[in-house]
């Protein structure tokens, strides 16, 4: 199972990302944009994701990705159990909602694309 410390070592080298602490949970921000933001007890993880395909999403793996708060639906924001994704998984979805945020010039030049 992957963990939030994981997650840190995935964005430590990420180009204007850092971590933030808001409301007792842990988010990780490009500026002001957050592109990942965890549950309370660490156990789910929101991340940024095309509005217009996370119903797919969520329809293609129910036992793995949920749709965000109601609240949140209006965000390009997924959330996904951490239980249910492994290493290189959750490596494509942290580098995909970075890249989300970021400059695509700052993406290509840290991701080499």
């Amino acid at each position: 199972m992957v963990t939030i410390d994981d997650v840190r070592r995935l964005t430590a080298d990420l180009p204007r990302s850092y971590e933030a602490i808001v409301r007792d949970r842990v988010k990780f921000r490009v500026g002001r944009i957050v592109y990942l933001a965890f549950s309370r007890d660490e156990q789910l993880m929101g991340f940024g994701f095309p509005k217009e395909e996370r119903a797919a999403l969520v329809a293609d793996e129910p036992e793995k990705f949920l749709l965000p708060k109601q609240r949140d639906l209006r965000y390009n924001w997924a959330v996904v159990r951490l239980a249910a994704v492994d290493e290189a998984e959750l490596r494509e979805l942290v580098l995909d909602a970075w890249r989300m945020v970021v400059p695509k010039r700052v993406a290509a030049e840290h991701l080499g694309d």
